[in-house]
């Protein structure tokens, strides 16, 4: 397994989820063109978006660590970067949701408060870029393929 190509590949995959956020965020945006902050319109998604927020910014968390910590020293490099990649997808899928719901509640009510919760999510998988130090920090590696990562 080439390690250049693989961050490379989650780089990309990772951009492309966070592009195609931000640019429905911004078309969203254009559409409704108002906000308003009146709690009485389109009332459950109000309450639904902050819940599916929270579940996905803590479940993505947990789910993450969850997969993580199955992986066995033991194994080989490219086993347990394929399970970092599948538990990395899985956590940007869980942020991502959530954002969209939020800019769909947006895009029915006007109301401002989905659509904060939303860029707060598209801030928040911004930041979770994959990169070389993410990978030696989460993955349990012997320090032979620890060394063969910072080398990539």
């Amino acid at each position: 397994m080439d390690l250049k190509n693989f961050i490379k590949s989650l780089s990309i995959v990772h951009l492309l989820l966070l592009g195609v956020l931000v640019v429905i965020t911004i078309w969203v945006i254009y559409k409704v063109n108002s906000f308003n902050s009146n709690t009485t319109i389109e009332g459950m998604l109000l309450y639904v978006v902050p819940l599916f927020a929270m579940v996905g910014y803590f479940g993505s968390q947990w789910i993450f660590k969850k997969m993580i910590s199955s992986i066995q020293i033991e194994s080989s490099l490219e086993d347990k970067l394929r399970k970092y990649k599948s538990a990395l997808q899985l956590k940007y899928t869980l942020i991502e949701i959530p954002a969209f719901i939020g800019l769909f509640a947006y895009n029915n009510s006007g109301n401002a408060l989905p659509l904060v919760i939303s860029i707060c999510l598209i801030a928040y998988l911004a930041v979770q870029r994959p990169n070389k130090g993410n990978i030696i920090k989460s993955v349990p590696l012997t320090s032979a393929e620890q060394a063969k990562i910072e080398k990539a």
